[in-house]
């Protein structure tokens, strides 16, 4: 049946070309059948003479060959032309109905049901491709707001620390008022980095969208900020903080707020590992920054030298409340970002080693 069809090229037909191609062989096939049924009643005629049943007969048989040829020339045009196209649409339906869109389907006819299937086909890709997008974004939403969230926790010790020195010290006027005002200036940029987290994380849906923010900075002001959030981070751990610098006093043009989330980064991961001691250096040299944090723990393993920098790498560090393996990814977007990049290696006499650069504007 399948070569009948084929020999009637119906796929290269339409619908109504195929239904218009299938009744006239229908009808002539019929009417040679009819023929045939006409010539044998009158030879039954002529060898049994005039009987009441001959011509009974001849109209019942040609009714049911008129009822077999429309029933044989529908379920031919059923098989030809619509079981496989609704077979094929029916199972996609029910895969997309289960969420399974890793499918494709193809029906090779020039008729509508092979346009139609082409037209489900770029629908199901075009969802497909849909899906996969909003999965993304809302990995990315998840990311970032873990991201924030891990961030959040350094300015806020910051200001609880500060608070609690204030509120201490401040009543037994035993802080002299530059003292008191430091603390009150490095309260106020916190405050301003957690305003500036909490506008980013309504607006930025993705890391790199994180908008940048230069400003004109005395390098020896914004130093001594960072090493307070420094001491803050390293004596939560009880680990000795000790900085230095290889420059005179200068102006620099960088994000404050993107540097600071870098550095906290690098001091918190360096007090997770470091055994009694952190290491800073500061250093710019040809329009570049350099921070450097090293510790004296154990350094990082061949492994983590290699995938420090992915997310979510914890190495060995398993536990979830403490280290989401996001510190060191930020940072190296953030340099990157900030047109630098994050070096990781181990030093000479041992423990781990992270320096971030960055480029700035340099105006002495």
């Amino acid at each position: 049946m399948d070569k009948f069809m084929n020999a009637l090229l119906l796929k290269r037909f339409s619908l109504l070309q195929s239904f218009i191609l299938l009744c006239v062989v229908t009808l002539i096939v019929m009417l040679v059948v009819i023929t045939m049924e006409f010539v044998l009643a009158e030879n039954l005629r002529q060898r049994f003479g005039e009987t009441d049943w001959v011509l009974p007969s001849l109209v019942a048989t040609v009714l049911l060959t008129v009822a077999a040829g429309i029933v044989t020339m529908a379920v031919l045009f059923y098989r030809s032309k619509l079981k496989r196209p609704l077979e094929l649409l029916k199972h996609a339906s029910e895969n997309i109905s289960a969420n399974d869109l890793s499918f494709s389907i193809s029906y090779d006819s020039r008729d509508e049901m092979g346009e139609l299937i082409s037209v489900f086909e770029n629908m199901r890709s075009q969802l497909e491709k849909n899906v996969k997008t909003l999965w993304r974004s809302v990995e990315e939403r998840k990311q970032l707001n873990a991201i924030f969230a891990h961030d959040l926790r350094t300015p806020l010790s910051v200001l609880k620390g500060n608070a609690e020195l204030l509120s201490t010290y401040l009543p037994e006027k035993k802080l002299s008022e530059e003292k008191v005002l430091d603390l009150v200036h490095t309260m106020n940029l916190h405050i301003l980095r957690l305003e500036n987290y909490t506008e980013a994380m309504n607006s930025v849906q993705k890391l790199e969208d994180v908008p940048m923010q230069h400003q004109t900075m005395d390098t020896i002001s914004f130093t001594t900020v960072l090493n307070d959030s420094a001491e803050q981070i390293a004596k939560q751990s009880g680990i000795r903080f000790v900085s230095n610098s290889e420059y005179e006093n200068t102006t620099i043009q960088v994000d404050p707020y993107i540097i600071m989330q870098i550095f906290e980064n690098m001091v918190a991961n360096g007090t997770r590992y470091a055994v009694s001691q952190l290491n800073v250096h500061y250093d710019i040299q040809e329009g570049m920054m350099k921070i450097t944090v090293s510790d004296d723990g154990p350094g990082f393993s061949d492994e983590a030298l290699l995938k420090a920098v992915l997310p979510f790498y914890r190495g060995e560090v398993w536990d979830a409340s403490e280290h989401r393996g996001l510190g060191l990814y930020v940072c190296k977007l953030f340099c990157e970002k900030h047109e630098g990049s994050l070096q990781i290696a181990n030093g000479t006499n041992g423990g781990g080693s992270v320096t971030a650069s960055f480029r700035t504007q340099v105006d002495k």
